[in-house]
């Protein structure tokens, strides 16, 4: 309550234009029987969220009208809908952000992340959580363990891409990873794949400090490689020695012409390729060769039922994911700003977050 006894005003991170935010007052919904009003207290920016800034647009999803920013999210619950009961005023949570028909094809066979009427937090028309407050359905609201912070909470949201790709190629104690970029998505596939037992993790990048941070997040060998497609038969043979074994999946966190033609060349005869990033729209790639080794293609959407698994990867310390938060900034309007810009500078930045 703010001074008064008046509620106070709940602020968002608005973008209202390429290369333009605000923090302007953000109206709640109403709290529905089984929703939760949430105080946000640590909120990452992803790639996606950038690329709203840049060009109002993030593949198919095209920002229209102002939408507020953010969907990596954890806060503590102020005050629960009359038909909750497993949340009470005062718990930390992480927030999954996509909300689901539960009526559709997708949906009844448990396959909820592909919902063709999903609402995303941040994904147009529907706004984010980069706000001093949300409501949001207590279903989609996960406990935090006592020894989990707040950052990391929200950390679950990149992480269940890295979770979800390692359970849709089935990586186990007998598959040998190789990881095509290093970035954010890169690194929490790599993390993933090591909870998910892989013995021996190669990770590709074109950037030697990504690359450093890959050997110190365990990486067992790191392949510096350039953006010229004449040197993917080369570097496929480096890769191998690097492996010292077939590779038996490759997940490609970069999507590029390059990076799934590397892929499909290294990967083993019966092996995996599944495509996580999103770089390229189209490609030209080496599938008949591919096809004849049968290598199987992949492709995988967000996540779906990873939060608990997530969180206790990280209660356990299978996982460690406070590596990767980079810089913190607070909840102001110039600090949105240089949050933004440091985020989308890259360089050493890898995971940008902000504590309200």
């Amino acid at each position: 309550m703010g001074k008064g006894g008046t509620m106070e005003e709940n602020m968002a991170a608005w973008l209202v234009g390429i290369n333009t935010l605000k923090i302007q007052p953000f109206k709640l919904p109403d709290l529905g029987p089984h929703d939760v009003r949430i105080r946000m207290k640590a909120v990452g920016i992803c790639g996606s969220d950038v690329h709203y800034l840049k060009a109002m647009r993030c593949a198919d999803f095209i920002v229209k009208e102002p939408m507020v920013i953010g969907h990596e999210c954890a806060g503590i619950i102020e005050e629960v809908g009359a038909e909750v009961k497993h949340l009470a005023p005062g718990d930390r949570v992480a927030l999954e952000p996509g909300i689901s028909c539960w009526r559709c094809e997708s949906c009844k066979e448990g396959r909820y992340n592909l919902c063709p009427d999903m609402k995303f937090f941040a994904t147009p028309p529907v706004h984010g959580s980069l706000a001093n407050q949300v409501v949001h359905p207590a279903d989609l609201c996960f406990k935090l363990p006592e020894n989990v912070s707040l950052e990391e909470g929200a950390m679950c949201e990149p992480l269940s891409v890295g979770v979800h790709a390692c359970r849709r190629a089935n990586v186990g104690p007998e598959t040998n990873v190789l990881v095509m970029g290093a970035g954010p998505i890169g690194l929490v596939t790599l993390l993933a794949a090591r909870a998910f037992g892989a013995p021996r993790i190669v990770i590709v990048d074109v950037d030697d400090h990504r690359l450093s941070v890959a050997k110190t997040l365990g990486a067992d060998e790191i392949v510096k490689v350039s953006t010229n497609i004449q040197d993917v038969a080369e570097e496929v043979v480096q890769i191998g020695k690097a492996m010292g074994a077939g590779v038996d999946v490759t997940f490609d966190c970069a999507g590029f012409d390059k990076t799934m033609s590397t892929g499909l060349r290294a990967t083993r005869p019966g092996g995996k390729v599944c495509l996580v990033g999103m770089g390229h729209d189209a490609m030209t790639l080496p599938l008949t060769s591919a096809s004849a080794r049968e290598v199987d293609v992949i492709g995988i959407f967000r996540y779906k039922n990873t939060w608990p698994l997530c969180l206790e990867f990280l209660r356990s310390g299978k996982i460690d994911v406070k590596p990767l938060i980079t810089h913190r900034f607070g909840f102001s309007q110039k600090e949105v700003e240089d949050a933004f810009a440091t985020s989308a500078r890259g360089g050493n930045a890898i995971k940008v977050m902000f504590n309200l």
